[in-house]
C-alpha cells in the first residue's frame, strides 16, 4: 500500500509543491489505483503531474464528506479523468455551514460538482474492492466526541443546527499488519472513528490511522479542545491498538506537538509532497 499526499495544508521543505487548505490523497493498493479528496481547487492535479501521479488512471474515487476543501478539487480531476465514480455518504450534498464573526459561511459541495453525474451514495459498511470498505460513522461517545461547535447543517430557511457528520465516512484498507484507517478530518472524533470501525468489521486489528483529526482552532490556544482531550485520545489509539499516526490538514500544530509528547515516536505529521507505505 503507497500513499502519495497530492494536498495538505502544508508541503515538505524544497519539494516545489503547492500547500492549501485541503487533503488529498493518491493510493495504490493491489493493483489498484485510487484517490481519496480532492483539495480545494485544481492545484493537487499540478501536484500530481510534478510527483508523476497519473490521475487519468484512477479507477475509484472517494469523498471523505461534504465540505469545500475535500469536494472543489473534483472540478479539475473531472476534467482529467473521465471514468472514475466518486463514492460519498449520503447527505453529502447538503447545505453545510461554519460560523464565524462574519456569519454563516457555506462549506459544503458546489452545485457545479453536485451535478456533474459522477458522484454515487454508498451506503451501510461498503465494501469497496477486495479488503478495503467504506465506513460510516458510528454512534458517537460523548467522551471522545469532535469539538468543532461551529460546523452546522442548515435546516429551512433559517434554522442551523449543529452537523451530525452522517455524511462522513472512513476508507479503511486492510494491510499486512492491520488496518489503516484514513479519515480526512475525523468530526466525529477519531476514537469514536476508530471503535467504529472495529465494531463493523469484528476480528480486524487497526495498524494505523491517517487524516486530520479537527483539533485546530483560531483561539490563543491554536485549538478547539483542551489539551487534556488530546491526551485522552492519543491515549484511547494507543489502547485500541494503533501503532502509527499520520495526521494534518484540520490537526493544527499545538494539538499535533500535544499527540506527539503523548503517543509517541509513531505520530507523524501529514506534509504535500510525502510518499507513505503501509
Amino acid at each position: 500500500m503507497k500513499v502519495t499526499v497530492l494536498m495538505e495544508n502544508t508541503a515538505l521543505e524544497g519539494c516545489g509543491l503547492v500547500p492549501e487548505h485541503g487533503l488529498s490523497l493518491y493510493i495504490e493498493y493491489r493493483g489498484h489505483k485510487l484517490l481519496l479528496d480532492a483539495g480545494s481547487s485544481g492545484r493537487f492535479a499540478e501536484n500530481a503531474q510534478a510527483l508523476g501521479v497519473d490521475l487519468a488512471g484512477v479507477e475509484t474515487a472517494v469523498l471523505s464528506h461534504g465540505h469545500y476543501d475535500h469536494a472543489d478539487g473534483l472540478r479539475r480531476f473531472f476534467q482529467i479523468n473521465s471514468r472514475a465514480k466518486v463514492y460519498t455518504r449520503p447527505g453529502a450534498a447538503g447545505p453545510y455551514f461554519a460560523k464565524d464573526p462574519a456569519g454563516y459561511r457555506y462549506i459544503g459541495i458546489h452545485r457545479d460538482v453536485q451535478e456533474a453525474g459522477r458522484l454515487v451514495e454508498a451506503e451501510g459498511l461498503f465494501p469497496l474492492l477486495e479488503g478495503a470498505w467504506l465506513v460510516p460513522e458510528p454512534r458517537h461517545d460523548p467522551d471522545f466526541a469532535g469539538q468543532a461547535a461551529d460546523l452546522l447543517v442548515k435546516r429551512g430557511e433559517d434554522n442551523f443546527v449543529p452537523d451530525d457528520y452522517r455524511h462522513e465516512q472512513s476508507l479503511v484498507l486492510e494491510g499486512q499488519r492491520g488496518l489503516v484507517i484514513f479519515n480526512s478530518c475525523s468530526h466525529g472524533g477519531i476514537v469514536n472513528i476508530v471503535r467504529g470501525v472495529l465494531e463493523q468489521l469484528p476480528g480486524k486489528r487497526i495498524f494505523a490511522v491517517v487524516g486530520g483529526f479537527h483539533m485546530f482552532g483560531k483561539g490563543e490556544s491554536g485549538m478547539n479542545c483542551a489539551p487534556e482531550y488530546v491526551f485522552r485520545v492519543a491515549a484511547a489509539l494507543k489502547e485500541l491498538g494503533v501503532e502509527e499516526i499520520y495526521t494534518g490538514h484540520c490537526t493544527g500544530e499545538p494539538a499535533l506537538n500535544l499527540l506527539k509528547e503523548r503517543f509517541g515516536p509513531g505520530c507523524h505529521a501529514l506534509a504535500t509532497g510525502q510518499v507513505l507505505s503501509f
